[in-house]
């Protein structure tokens, strides 16, 4: 009875039920799908060069100062 009620009670995101609902009408073949298609991989792209750059600052700070090295005269 509980899990009745849940899944009565489940949202659903307007924006996916809108793609799900223009894939049901223009199907997936569509010139729309085909330009969304496209910006999910530019947003990801997008997404991919952020999260690099901030690995750089890290690995940066991690890395700390360069120390060079002593030349040490052995008699």
């Amino acid at each position: 009875m509980e899990k009745e009620k849940e899944a009565k009670t489940m949202m659903v995101c307007p924006v996916a039920r809108f793609f799900t609902e223009m894939e049901k009408t223009c199907g997936k073949k569509s010139q729309f799908f085909t330009h969304f298609k496209q910006a999910q991989i530019e947003f990801l792209k997008g997404l991919r060069s952020l999260m690099d750059e901030r690995i750089g600052e890290l690995e940066k700070k991690k890395a700390g100062p360069r120390k060079t090295a002593t030349k040490i005269k052995v008699a």
